[in-house]
């Protein structure tokens, strides 16, 4: 299991095609943008939910982080029953949305990779998708890093995702 950390706009599904790509074997792909995508539109609306602001913050509420641990368990679970997972994600909570994956995971092989990128060419990419409210990838740039431990990073401020999919292949090969 390989599980990515980054902050919105920093490349993290790039990456996570690209190594879909160049591993050997087959590797699933599961996302916290599928999972937001999955929610009910209500979700969206409510406290309990999770919320975006005008100013690019994300913020969630207990009906949310309930939601979250059943997909996490999921995602868990699929390991455990032998398939080969990589999984993009955003940790808003830093070190303790690491532990929540902890927990999650239990005695499983994980690699755990920090996505870096530097926040004006997030906020550029940001810009230039269209379909992330502004804000979001310079407030997260910093924040989704704090206190997480990884045993390895890539930086994709000037770096191809390819190039970073080989790097962190490389690190599991």
């Amino acid at each position: 299991m390989i599980i990515l950390n980054g902050g919105s706009s920093s490349g993290k599904t790039g990456i996570v095609r690209c190594l879909q790509a160049v591993l050997p074997d087959p590797w699933l792909a599961f996302g916290i943008d599928s999972l937001v995508d999955a929610l009910p539109a209500s979700m969206q609306t409510s406290p309990e939910g999770i919320g975006f602001a005008a100013d690019g913050a994300v913020t969630v509420g207990a009906d949310f982080r309930a939601l979250e641990a059943a997909w996490m368990e999921g995602v868990a679970a699929t390991v455990r029953a032998g398939a080969r997972v990589v999984v993009d994600d955003v940790f808003l909570g830093g070190a303790a949305s690491q532990q929540r994956w902890r927990e999650a995971v239990g005695d499983l092989s994980v690699l755990w990779v920090g996505v870096r990128c530097e926040s004006t060419v997030a906020a550029a990419r940001e810009t230039a998708r269209g379909d992330r409210t502004r804000g979001m990838a310079a407030s997260q740039a910093h924040l989704v890093h704090e206190g997480v431990i990884y045993d390895m990073e890539v930086d994709t401020t000037h770096t191809e995702s390819l190039t970073c999919a080989r790097a962190i292949a490389a690190h599991i090969s």
